[in-house]
């Protein structure tokens, strides 16, 4: 009998080994990025003290309101404009982008690339 492939165990295990190298800080925390199959989430992450500075996903009442009529990029781009906001006005301005394993393209890339037209360096 043939297995199916896990392949969100592969991606759990390409985070992990990218983890031992990108780690946040209090100056420069890390942009992690979280993709179900219907929505995305971002936060910033401070990994020295273990807190979560701030975050952003298309669940919540003013970022759902803004996609609801949008593609998953679009809307994952929404969502990275949003935490790009939330962190500036935190006065953060430059952040570890951290992919979460999965493979920088589509919602993955235009969170980034939302993120970066809001103002945040990486």
């Amino acid at each position: 009998m043939i297995s199916k492939k896990d392949k969100n165990q592969d991606r759990v295990i390409r985070h992990a080994r990218v983890r031992k190298k990108v780690s946040g800080t209090e100056q420069r925390p890390r942009l992690s990025v979280y993709r179900s199959t219907n929505h995305i989430y971002a936060q910033l992450i401070d990994d020295v003290k273990g807190n979560t500075l701030c975050a952003a996903s298309t669940l919540e009442k003013d970022i759902a309101a803004k996609v609801a009529n949008l593609s998953k990029s679009d809307a994952a781009k929404e969502v990275g404009k949003a935490v790009a906001a939330k962190a500036l006005k935190l006065g953060y301005k430059e952040v570890v982008f951290d992919r979460g394993g999965y493979l920088y393209t589509g919602r993955v890339q235009a969170l980034a690339e939302g993120a970066r037209e809001a103002g945040l360096e990486f």
